[in-house]
């Protein structure tokens, strides 16, 4: 409409010779890129009224010529705004299922379980993602809270089938198994099943980190079964420990290569520490010189934060040192012990 106005003045307001009349079909033509069909065709009426009275004013100016021209881009307008809008829409249906798929994948954890307080952090590298291969869960179990975080290698449709069938499994032997080796190898058989039944080009190289953790009913203290994943940190009163396995395990779908020997960390995590677990898009963001995220670091910055505020200052810092730029997909889980828990026996696992 602005354009409309500006070249109708434009054309009143200078000689004929000019003749800004002839800009008149661009109107409709832009309109189509905004506009649904019935506002852009008004729009091209307008123009087209509108030149039929500036020929009353200069006989000279092509009126049948712009005239046809109008008509002409109106219709191709049209025609052009009913297919944006049936790519919006489908567009929007393609949105509603990805969301509805990355709910079921990864579902809103509860913010507390038991005498922990638990939040989330996902970030797809790509802007307009909805999905990717970063997975993780939380579930409250006769066993006590267990965790598990991880990253499928690759991206795409089957980087995110593989997460889901390591959920999915997860979510059934958190309840049945009495400790972190019998999980993992329950999530290691449903990796190998999944990438039997969707191979890919590289099946070799078709694996998954995990990070398996516990935090027993009673007790203060925390389970680690870490395969191949980056470590997790505790931090208290501006102190960070690093959770480094002390013997590491192999990552999901390798254990046929390098051997299936699961190792179990048992570490102090009292009431008041805040612990953190994330896959490698955290820590292995760069700014533009090519230097790591300092996480240690940053964490040992953070003053006894609820975890919901420790991720959402993680999320503007990540972004502000990768400069908007995020090259991996981010997940992250963020724990708070805030009282001992008495909620059943300790599992078997201990």
């Amino acid at each position: 409409m602005v354009l409309t106005v500006v070249i109708a003045a434009l054309a009143f307001s200078t000689p004929r010779e000019i003749a800004f009349s002839r800009l008149l079909p661009a109107a409709p033509a832009l309109a189509a890129a905004m506009w649904p069909v019935v506002p852009t065709v008004l729009l091209g009426a307008f123009c087209l009224l509108l030149m039929i009275v500036l020929s009353f004013f200069y006989a000279d100016l092509g009126t049948p010529y712009t005239s046809a021209a109008i008509i002409a881009v109106t219709l191709a307008a049209a025609y052009g705004s009913h297919v944006r809008l049936q790519r919006e829409e489908a567009l929007f249906q393609i949105r509603l299922v990805a969301d509805a798929a990355q709910t079921v994948l990864l579902r809103p954890l509860p913010r507390r379980i038991g005498g922990v307080e638990i939040e989330s952090l996902y970030l797809a590298a790509q802007e307009q993602a909805r999905i990717g291969g970063d997975f993780y869960e939380a579930i409250g179990t006769p066993h006590g809270v267990r965790l598990l975080i991880g990253d499928v290698r690759g991206k795409g449709l089957s980087a995110v089938g593989a997460a889901a069938a390591v959920i999915s499994c997860f979510r059934e032997a958190a309840y049945d198994e009495p400790d972190l080796q019998g999980i993992i190898h329950r999530l290691e058989t449903s990796v190998i099943r999944h990438s039997a039944a969707f191979p890919v080009q590289d099946q070799s190289e078709h694996f998954a980190t995990a990070l398996l953790a516990e935090i027993p009913h009673g007790g203060d203290r925390l389970l680690l079964l870490n395969c191949g994943h980056p470590p997790p940190l505790i931090a208290r009163d501006g102190k960070v420990r690093v959770l480094e396995p002390t013997i590491p395990s192999p990552p999901l779908n390798l254990a046929s290569l390098i051997g299936d020997r699961y190792w179990v960390d048992m570490v102090a995590f009292a009431p008041g520490e805040e612990l953190l677990l994330y896959t490698d898009g955290v820590s292995e963001a760069r700014d533009h010189t090519g230097r790591f995220f300092p996480l240690p670091d940053w964490m040992r910055r953070r003053d006894r934060e609820h975890p919901r505020e420790l991720l959402d200052q993680l999320h503007r810092d990540l972004l502000r040192h990768s400069e908007g730029r995020l090259e991996d997909d981010i997940a992250a889980l963020a724990l708070r012990r805030t009282t001992a828990q008495s909620l059943g026996a300790v599992g078997a696992g201990d």
